[in-house]
């Protein structure tokens, strides 16, 4: 019901829904109180009132809603406490209180929801201090509780909570310097203190927060010399306005020089004499050290930078990867354990694109150490190429790893499949792969699964087979990437049925994963086999396994297994033949004898080809899945099919645009 004009109150009658498992009356007009019989809705798990003008206390029997998962009553008239009752969600992972009048305190018993991911009680009149007890919540991702009346010294215990991304206190009464035990949180993104009564220096860990995008520490008491690495290295992304006592920093802040006035006049003379000496003396040292590796390097080859990258075992270190990757704006893509940046180094030019891994994900070290090993010995054109690893420490000490690869022009294969709104715009539907286009990406990655099946050493199972996956370099060639997941499988074993027991769980992506694998059967090639048909039949019909339209009842496959023979027009992408058909300056005559082009029979034969073999991949039964060599067979028969037919299409375009000359 969100988004409407409603008026009134909740209807009464609405505790009679008792399978109710979501209930949103969000953006509305709807007043009066919220009704105490919406404890009788047990199955509820999602409850939005927001942005409504509701009255009264937030009812106590919420309590009786244990399967509640997300509860927003965001921006309403609500007054009094947070009922204590609320610690008997313990299926709460969102909750939104922000925008009433509450009043009280930040109860302990709150802080024992351990499943919670995002809190915001910001913009009430709460008091108190924060317990302690906020450390309790580990996976919390997201706490806001800015503009209350908050006082007292900020808590160590925020540092346990290793996942936030966003922490805002501003306007509040904090004091105290900042506690080390922040450092810990190293993925975060925004942190807002400002308004507050912090004090003492501004804490050099900040500047190692590689993934902060914005900093607000204006209006305290802190002192000191403002750093100027990191995030502080953005004039604009951070703010330190309203510290009188703070100084240095860069120039576009604004602020006092940290040597005081009085002794930069007195010791202007005396200073200069000494600068004057140390350059002397510096440059008598730096004339011989020239001397000397003049000396050195006539007696060594010089090699470009270029040529150390294609040594496997070329070594970059945390601080050179920082200056390729020194912009925020250079983020590229997120995945399961880490970062990719775009990036540029020194000297050569080159682009490179850095994956760096957030070592606080349970398994990043596990996926590192996985991805070398498979990366070590394996070569081939469709598989993404790595230039080197670097596994060190940070700034703080810290550990550090990184995989640098080869930068991929067209970026990855689920950007051209699911374009977002802004990319549209920005490309003007430029992004869309046309069915020849679709096929060719389809056999690079049949033959780098067949190198890697067949023609390895030891057999790799890739096990994390998806778009996102799938890089195109700038002739949009595929390329197969992120090694994260891959495992080692041995001759006797790699083309098995997969039904040897192992206690990993589930090797891959939701909807791309076999589904042996959820019953703890070990990886193997069949595993990748079935990714890659599932892989296919998003590429031609437009639509990811994890639809909202599959269920239960309904699967990619089945949609698409359905549909063949005679309904096969209905399934696939129409983007397919976009680019034949976006041309304004066609003639109608000549649209038509597109449209004829697009809808024949050979085209519909090689579409029901192509997802015949993605339903014959990802078979239920591992034994009964098509083997990757059948897989670059036909396809690369279709492929020739279709090309024979792109030329019968040129030059049928060419003789009616002939007869239309010659007409005019």
């Amino acid at each position: 019901m969100r988004g409407n004009r409603i008026v009134g109150g909740i209807p009464v009658g609405i505790e009679n829904l008792i399978n109710l498992q979501i209930l949103d009356f969000s953006t509305n007009h709807l007043t009066r109180e919220i009704p105490v019989d919406v404890r009788k809705l047990q199955k509820l798990q999602t409850f939005g009132l927001s942005n409504n003008k509701f009255q009264g206390v937030i009812p106590s029997s919420f309590g009786n809603l244990t399967r509640l998962a997300i509860l927003r009553l965001s921006g309403n008239n609500l007054h009094g406490s947070i009922p204590l009752s609320l610690r008997s969600c313990q299926r709460l992972v969102e909750l939104r209180l922000d925008r009433n009048n509450l009043t009280g305190t930040v109860a302990r018993e709150l802080l024992s929801l351990s499943s919670l991911l995002y809190l915001n009680i910001s913009r009430n009149n709460l008091t108190g201090s924060l317990p302690v007890e906020i450390g309790n919540l580990r996976n919390l991702e997201e706490l806001d509780v800015s503009d209350n009346m908050l006082s007292g010294k900020f808590p160590n215990s925020p540092g346990s909570c290793v996942k936030l991304r966003l922490l805002m206190m501003k306007g509040n009464k904090f004091w105290a310097i900042l506690p080390s035990s922040l450092s810990n949180l190293r993925g975060m993104e925004e942190l807002d203190r400002s308004h507050n009564n912090f004090s003492g220096k501004i804490p050099d860990y900040l500047e190692g927060f590689i993934f902060l995008r914005t900093l607000n520490l204006s209006f305290n008491d802190f002192d000191g010399v403002v750093p100027e690495r990191g995030i502080f290295s953005n004039a604009t992304a951070v703010s330190v306005k309203g510290n009188k006592q703070l100084c240095g920093g860069k120039p576009e802040l604004k602020l006092q020089s940290c040597i005081p006035k009085e002794l930069r006049k007195k010791g202007f003379t005396q200073t200069m004499k000494i600068i004057f000496s140390i350059c002397f003396g510096s440059l008598g040292l730096l004339l011989l050290l020239c001397f000397l590796y003049l000396h050195c390097i006539r007696k060594t080859t010089k090699v470009p930078l270029f040529e150390h990258l294609r040594n496997p075992f070329v070594q970059l270190s945390y601080q050179s990867l920082l200056k390729a990757t020194n912009s925020p704006a250079n983020l590229i893509g997120e995945g399961s354990f880490g970062s990719v940046y775009k990036g540029t180094l020194d000297r050569v030019g080159k682009s490179i694109a850095v994956k760096v891994l957030n070592l606080q994900f349970r398994g990043a070290s596990k996926s590192f150490i996985a991805e070398c090993k498979a990366l070590k010995n394996i070569k081939h054109r469709n598989l993404l190429k790595v230039l080197t690893a670097c596994s060190s420490v940070d700034y703080n000490g810290n550990d550090f790893k990184a995989l640098v690869y080869e930068f991929m022009a067209n970026g990855s294969l689920e950007e051209w499949l699911h374009p977002n709104e802004d990319d549209q715009k920005e490309h003007e539907m430029s992004k869309c792969l046309n069915i020849l286009q679709r096929l060719n990406i389809s056999i690079d990655v049949a033959y780098a699964l067949d190198y890697l099946h067949h023609h390895c050493e030891t057999p790799v199972v890739h096990c994390d087979l998806k778009p996102s996956n799938i890089l195109l370099d700038s002739d949009m060639i595929g390329h197969v990437g992120d090694f994260g997941l891959a495992k080692f499988v041995s001759e006797d074993s790699y083309d098995s049925s997969a039904n040897q027991s192992s206690a990993m769980g589930i090797r891959g992506s939701v909807g791309y994963a076999a589904p042996e694998y959820g019953m703890g059967n070990e990886a193997s090639t069949l595993g990748d086999m079935y990714s890659y048909g599932i892989l296919l039949l998003e590429m031609f019909t437009g639509k990811r396994p994890t639809d909202n339209m599959f269920d239960d009842n309904l699967s990619l496959r089945n949609f698409a297994k359905k549909a063949l023979p005679e309904q096969v027009a209905s399934v696939v992408d129409p983007t397919l033949f976009h680019e034949r058909e976006k041309g304004e300056a066609a003639s109608s005559v000549e649209n038509a004898q597109i449209q004829s082009f697009a809808s024949s029979h050979q085209i519909n034969e090689c579409l029901i080809s192509i997802l015949k073999v993605g339903i014959a991949c990802s078979e239920e039964v591992p034994r009964d899945r098509m083997s990757i060599n059948d897989v670059i067979t036909q396809f690369c028969q279709i492929r020739n099919t279709l090309l024979e037919l792109q030329v019968d299409y040129v030059e049928m375009s060419s003789s009616v645009c002939m007869s239309l000359s010659s007409s005019l």
